[in-house]
């Protein structure tokens, strides 16, 4: 691997998997707080505004499929990351261990694939774009044909071709994670104790 590809690892792959790890060990430290608080009954009832960050967090979507025009994209995409980021906090705690729930474990790792996919989005995509085309051009000014220029940028190149290509699946992911969490929604809400 080059010294380019190896930089881009570092720079951007690095980052986006402690992200997750991150994200883990909040949920983890939070979990454990209301162990040992004696407040487990809490979680129960975190899974209500997860899913309402989560919501409110797809005004980014919408703004950039244009099914909304107010709201600048960036600032919106700041406040996608972080409502979302939150979102999926509550409801990793809200989950917790509790394997026997298998519509509720499937809809959270819906949650986690597509938390995944959202990162790769903000940590790879964008920012490889960015420091590939960097690279180019600086390679290009030090006058190395295009062939070179090629073999060069062969590691930062498949990377940003695989990333670009999960990025795709972005949407039907989000869509399986909306289904499955509506399905679990429906299910409490049929069988909840309401008396």
């Amino acid at each position: 691997m080059t010294g380019l590809g190896a930089s881009l690892i570092r720079r951007e792959v690095i980052p986006f998997y402690l992200s997750l790890v991150a994200l883990g060990g909040a949920a983890l430290a939070l979990d454990a707080l209301l162990h040992l608080s004696n407040l487990v009954w809490i979680g129960r009832y975190l899974g209500i505004p997860g899913v309402l960050l989560i919501l409110a967090s797809s005004g980014y979507s919408l703004r950039k499929r244009k099914l909304i025009k107010r709201g600048k994209p960036a600032t919106l995409l700041r406040w996608h990351e972080r409502l979302a980021w939150a979102g999926s906090l509550l409801i990793l705690v809200h989950a917790g261990i509790h394997f026997n729930a298998i519509l509720a474990w499937l809809a959270v790792w819906a949650m986690l694939i597509n938390i995944a996919s959202g990162l790769t989005g903000k940590y790879l995509l964008g920012r490889a774009r960015k420091r590939l085309e960097a690279t180019r051009t600086r390679l290009r000014a030090q006058g190395l044909t295009p062939d070179a220029l090629e073999e060069q940028t062969y590691w930062d190149s498949l990377t940003f071709d695989v990333v670009k290509a999960w990025r795709v699946v972005h949407l039907p992911i989000t869509l399986g994670f909306g289904v499955l969490a509506l399905a679990h929604i429906i299910a409490i809400l049929l069988f909840w104790g309401w008396r």
